[in-house]
């Protein structure tokens, strides 16, 4: 039988190289293959595939990881929620960067890193032989080598997360904390408005980065994505598709009015 090597993870290695890192990513929300492909050929250093609140199934997930394959931006992708099921699914259909969303505490935490690895260490069930994760079981040790290249990250969200942020930080077999600026400014009660919790979110950094994990968040304007790099922040999503397509087209109008 042919046989063929496990994916590289490039995001993975990006995120534990020592020193600053300062990567620069796209949120992709709009269920599109070729969407996906052509933010693939921009040059952003990773992109997330949004399983929350994207109009996304397992489906469009494959689609997309697949339209993104051959491009030099590795893709995240963040399942619908902290599930081990919905989990197992998307690591099956070739996902090694995971975003989890709503980690609120050290308990599920330690789920979600048990929910990426195979027995004994984990719960994840077994069926590399048959998904694209193991090509169909022409990985040789596909069961033993994948947790090398899979990437947890895990999204602080809310006002209880915030409140157990050492703990979630130091769980190990974490790679990353991700502080959700929306719902997390929601959260404290102010909707819409990240610039009110800055303390706080500048305050979380500092713990994520003391327990050695990598620091991700989200800023669509500049000057707070650099205002989060300047804080030690690795990774940043800067831009999203959704966001762009309707500021240009509004701008591509606005030249006629």
């Amino acid at each position: 039988m042919a046989t063929q090597q496990l994916k590289h993870n490039p995001f993975k290695a990006a995120i534990h190289q020592p020193g600053p890192k300062q990567l620069k990513g796209l949120w992709v929300a709009m269920g599109s293959a070729t969407s996906a492909e052509i933010a693939a050929g921009i040059g952003y250093d990773w992109m997330l595939i949004d399983g929350e609140h994207g109009p996304n199934d397992l489906t469009t997930i494959e689609a997309q990881l697949r339209a993104c394959q051959g491009y030099d931006t590795p893709a995240i992708v963040r399942p619908a929620a902290a599930d081990p099921v919905r989990i197992k699914q998307v690591l099956d259909i070739g996902a090694q960067s995971l975003l989890i969303p709503m980690v609120n505490n050290r308990e599920q935490a330690e789920l979600m890193v048990k929910a990426v690895n195979y027995a004994p260490k984990g719960i994840r069930g077994v069926g590399g032989s048959i998904a694209r994760s193991g090509r169909w079981g022409m990985i040789p040790n596909y069961m033993r080598d994948a947790a090398s290249e899979i990437c947890l990250i895990v999204q602080v969200e809310s006002r209880e997360a915030l409140g157990n942020i050492e703990e979630i930080a130091s769980v190990d077999g974490i790679d990353g904390v991700f502080i959700g600026p929306a719902d997390l400014s929601a959260s404290l009660g102010h909707p819409d408005d990240a610039a009110a919790i800055s303390d706080e979110v500048h305050h979380a950094f500092d713990v994520i980065k003391a327990h050695g994990k990598a620091v991700g968040s989200l800023a669509f304007d500049a000057p707070t994505a650099k205002q989060y790099f300047a804080w030690g922040a690795d990774f940043i999503a800067v831009a999203g598709d959704t966001d762009v397509y309707v500021h240009g087209l509004d701008a591509a109008l606005a030249q006629y009015k």
